[in-house]
């Protein structure tokens, strides 16, 4: 079964003087058939879409303590059958994540699974893995690859919440991994002139 996600956008006018209180969001379809996902709603102030993308309005930037650039975050472990990871982000919003990969026992297609929190934001890698294989998920460059070479998934690339993350890992019943997973926390930067 393949299933693909489509991402809209849409910017909600209010008056500047008004606070908003709620949003009401109602999902209609008409003429179709077949199951849909609703998942993953973010509201943020501005009229661009950000999350962990940066947008051309405003910039981030590498997160600076003392004026200087914090490097690369990296964090690993082993997880066996299925684990929560938490991951530190101590910049002051959200980074895209690079996750590594790397199988100790073989897995059939989509036997390993990546998501965010409760669930959310699920990502399924779609080529069965051998032991000494690495699977890498980009969001720095917007690639899947299985040793190297383009690979396909199916679900979303990861991210970073500031402050504290929730990654579920899940492999097959019984079957072990290593993890690594990196990124670079981010800070607001300047408006383009």
């Amino acid at each position: 079964m393949s299933v693909s996600f489509t991402r809209f956008a849409e910017t909600i006018h209010c008056k500047e003087e008004k606070r908003v209180v709620s949003i009401t969001v109602k999902l209609l379809l008409e003429d179709c058939t077949g199951t849909v996902y609703f998942t993953d709603i973010q509201a943020q102030e501005g009229d661009r879409l950000t999350g962990y993308t940066i947008n051309t309005e405003t910039m981030l930037q590498k997160f600076r303590q003392n004026n200087s650039i914090v490097p690369v975050r990296f964090y690993n472990g082993v997880v066996r059958s299925s684990e929560t990871i938490i991951l530190f982000n101590l910049g002051k919003t959200s980074a895209g994540l690079d996750c590594h990969i790397y199988p100790i026992q073989g897995m059939q297609a989509g036997g390993i699974e990546l998501s965010q929190g409760a669930g959310a934001h699920k990502v399924k890698f779609k080529d069965s893995i051998n032991p000494g294989d690495t699977l890498s998920l980009l969001a720095s460059t917007r690639q899947c690859l299985k040793n190297g070479s383009l690979s396909e998934k199916e679900g979303f690339f990861q991210y970073t919440a500031a402050s504290d993350s929730k990654h579920v890992v899940k492999l097959e019943d019984r079957k072990s991994a290593r993890v690594l997973f990196e990124f670079q926390e981010m800070q607001e930067g300047s408006e383009r002139p």
